[in-house]
């Protein structure tokens, strides 16, 4: 896609047919995934077209950013642009999070003890769940999806908080290579990066393995199972979307695309992964811990 810069400071591109392909992929996914909800069998070979054309915009949009970039179409007006972006981004991100801490909070201190007869509205217990002890981790009233154990912290929780602020570690260290213009040092501490995220990813995976299988801990578990699987399942997402991105990243620092003075992309992904290392302790704490 050709590129020109108009009077004044910001550089602005040609029209472009990405946000357009953008819209058509979103809301092909989502119809798609509409119908297979509702049984009909050709609703999941359109949520495939949807992401498969999701992907081409992602790959093709990126490339024009790119090429705009190595092409010294940005200016500090611009540069300034991305990381306010960046910054809203992670922002919204953090807020994400919130919501379902906030969740979980709620649960925990304030509807839990209600059911079991504290507070203003302690009659609750009295009238429809009499004999119900509020006591976490819980799966409600009716014990719904049957007993169940709750996850230890200090197995492969521990292990992959431990693999996580490790991993926070090397994407600094391929940092300070890139500032000092050490091309190895930069490519060998993505590589670190990316390999403890995807280990992490595969541990998470064996412990739902675990939990479903010997713990009979499942989403069905009640406001424990629930909230488990929602904090820990988003976050795992988290760092696959970081993994994936660490890795374009790899791509083009072995194609030397990053200089000591012009490397926001890679910032922007280590900014991305810092606060997936973040949240992760803060679900540590409150989620396998306390």
């Amino acid at each position: 896609m050709s590129v020109k810069e108009h009077s004044g400071d910001y550089f602005i591109p040609d029209p472009s047919p990405w946000p357009i392909i953008g819209m058509v992929s979103l809301l092909t996914t989502l119809f798609g995934g509409v119908l297979a909800m509702n049984g009909v069998a050709i609703g999941s070979y359109i949520v495939t077209a949807g992401l498969l054309l999701f992907f081409f915009l992602l790959f093709g949009w990126f490339r024009d950013v790119i090429g705009e970039n190595l092409n010294d179409c940005y200016n500090k007006q611009v540069d300034t642009s991305f990381r306010m972006g960046m910054f809203w981004f992670i922002a919204s991100e953090v807020f994400f999070f919130l919501s379902f801490f906030g969740s979980l909070y709620y649960i925990r201190n304030i509807a839990l003890p209600w059911l079991g007869g504290e507070g203003y509205l302690g009659v609750t217990n009295e009238l429809l769940y009499n004999g119900f002890e509020a006591a976490w981790p819980s799966h409600g009233p009716g014990e719904l999806g049957g007993d169940f154990q709750p996850m230890g912290a200090w197995g492969i929780p521990a292990m992959n908080t431990l693999i996580l602020l490790t991993s926070g570690a090397t994407i600094t260290w391929a940092h300070w290579g890139l500032k000092l213009d050490n091309q190895k040092q930069l490519v060998w501490g993505l590589i670190a990066t990316i390999a403890l995220g995807l280990l992490f990813v595969a541990l998470q995976a064996y412990e739902y393995g675990h939990a479903y299988s010997d713990l009979n801990l499942t989403l069905e578990s009640g406001a424990y199972g629930s909230t488990f699987y929602m904090l820990t399942g988003f976050h795992g997402f988290h760092v696959t979307m970081g993994a994936v991105m660490l890795m374009a990243i790899l791509g083009r620092s072995m194609k030397s695309h990053f200089s000591a003075h012009n490397h926001f992309a890679f910032e922007a992904v280590a900014w991305y992964w810092h606060f997936v290392d973040v949240v992760w302790l803060g679900l540590f704490v409150f989620v396998y811990w306390l």
